[in-house]
């Protein structure tokens, strides 16, 4: 998009690279959603990303996976400045959707347009695992999800919210 005056990456690995985008761009602006890990991690194992992401097809691999994740973090908050990084609870997120969106949009030092809130009536391309919740309003669904699975889950009982 060479004529775009914004661009946004979400991509799941980009954590890794924060220091060195902040760097090389040093306005640019990171939004930090955090998940329930076991809920995290049970999506994350639930998709086939055995291609790209291969530590997905293991429990204890993607527990230690997870850990390293949230150790990394950890690190960005303590080095890069608070107008770089917002964190945003996933679960405040889908509990309050407009007042979320509005201060991520603050964040970024955008407007509000009621679209966000209709996210899901969008005609454009959606090319993800998630390509099917992109095209419905949030849902609650996926909070507390792990629960049900809890017997089967033993690798990621140790993660806890960072």
């Amino acid at each position: 998009a060479p004529d775009a005056s914004r661009v946004v990456d979400k991509l799941p690995a980009n954590y890794l690279n924060l220091g060195l985008i902040h760097k090389a761009l040093p306005n640019a602006k990171f939004i930090h959603v955090r998940r329930d890990p076991r809920d995290n991690c049970l999506s994350i194992y639930s998709h086939n990303f055995a291609i790209t992401h291969p530590y997905s097809m293991d429990l204890q691999t993607l527990a230690t996976e997870y850990q390293e994740y949230q150790r990394l973090i950890a690190h960005w908050r303590a080095v890069l400045p608070d107008s770089a990084l917002l964190e945003v609870r996933y679960e405040a997120l889908v509990d309050d959707l407009e007042g979320e969106s509005r201060r991520m949009l603050e964040f970024l030092g955008l407007a509000w347009d009621p679209a966000c809130a209709d996210f899901h009536r969008t005609e454009r391309i959606v090319v993800t695992p998630s390509k099917r919740d992109v095209r419905e309003p949030v849902y609650t669904r996926s909070i507390g999800r792990s629960e049900r699975y809890a017997a089967f889950l033993g690798d990621l009982e140790g993660l806890s919210a960072s």
